[in-house]
């Protein structure tokens, strides 16, 4: 029976074989491993890219979402009873964030001061025309439709304001978004792992009769799988860092660009913020697609 130490030497004997067969297979096929390296840096930069302009078209659609309101009219007709059971099913709406009253005056004032001396003329003794109403903010942009048809019904409204047509044309747009977004990813995704998969099967095809010859001496499938394992594992590292390190100087410059030529209605996110985003992702993506090549392409080479 193997004592400790005898298994403790034969561990870190297996392990530098492992990473010796790793790098010499890698260099071996250095040029392949460049060639599949540098199509997936390709392909991982498209999705970089893809991904950096959704995280800041998101931002940008969040902050408008945020921004998008229902402005409630009140009827001058509507009695005091009306009015309190109007505020009451307001405020007390699972769905609503916030129900803020704005009287006719406030309405008035906030005019004057968006159309400045336009209503120089106007006398404060006249009838305010303009009716108070509630603006309304809820606690999913989305529902703002259905909901502004609900309060329509509601008792002492004159009308429903919430910007109609621009934002189902804004939630529309970004579903699309994020539906394209999804199947790019995936796309690119299942290519990434058709090219490290064809690398690692080339690979392996030319050491087929030295894992012929390893199979028939005992070793292990396992034994025999990991330095390819770890090619893939590398391949797919390297393809996810260097689109990284460029996506950020590229990023870096947008943000400057923007700055510069004083675009900042655009509201990017900060460089740091977003190149984070995409290593969370970009990094565990290439690493595991990596891991996946180099697995589909060994399988029948190790039924020996």
């Amino acid at each position: 029976m193997m004592n400790k130490r005898g298994f403790i030497l034969m561990f870190i004997s297996g392990f530098r074989y492992i990473i010796a067969e790793t790098f010499k297979g890698l260099y071996r096929n250095r040029w392949m491993c460049i060639t599949s390296t540098g199509v997936v840096v390709v392909t991982l930069l498209m999705l970089g890219v893809f991904m950096l302009v959704n995280l800041n078209v998101g931002h940008i659609t969040e902050t408008v979402k945020e921004q998008v309101e229902i402005v409630v009219y009140i009827d001058d007709s509507a009695g005091q009873n009306e009015l309190a059971e109007l505020e009451n099913m307001l405020s007390g709406h699972p769905g609503v964030a916030e129900a803020r009253y704005i009287s006719n005056e406030e309405h008035m004032n906030r005019l004057q001061r968006q159309l400045g001396g336009m209503l120089e003329g106007y006398d404060s003794g006249m009838e305010n025309p303009l009716l108070a109403s509630y603006e309304v903010k809820t606690v999913v942009p989305e529902s703002v439709v259905d909901l502004a048809r609900e309060f329509e019904t509601y008792p002492g409204v004159s009308e429903v304001f919430y910007g109609q047509g621009y934002v189902e044309n804004l939630f529309s747009v970004t579903r699309v978004i994020q539906l394209v977004g999804l199947a790019l990813m995936v796309g690119l995704s299942i290519t990434a792992v058709f090219l490290i998969s064809h690398t690692i099967k080339l690979t392996v095809m030319m050491r087929k009769k030295e894992i012929s010859i390893m199979k028939y001496v005992g070793a292990t499938n396992w034994f025999i799988r990991w330095p390819f394992l770890l090619e893939g594992l590398l391949m797919g590292f390297a393809g996810a860092v260097l689109p990284l390190l460029a996506l950020y100087y590229i990023y870096q410059y947008s943000v400057e660009w923007v700055i510069v030529n004083n675009l900042l209605f655009l509201n990017l996110l900060p460089v740091e913020e977003v190149i984070f985003e995409l290593a969370k992702y970009l990094v565990p993506l290439g690493t595991a697609l990596g891991i996946l090549g180099s697995t589909f392409s060994m399988g029948r080479f190790l039924r020996v």
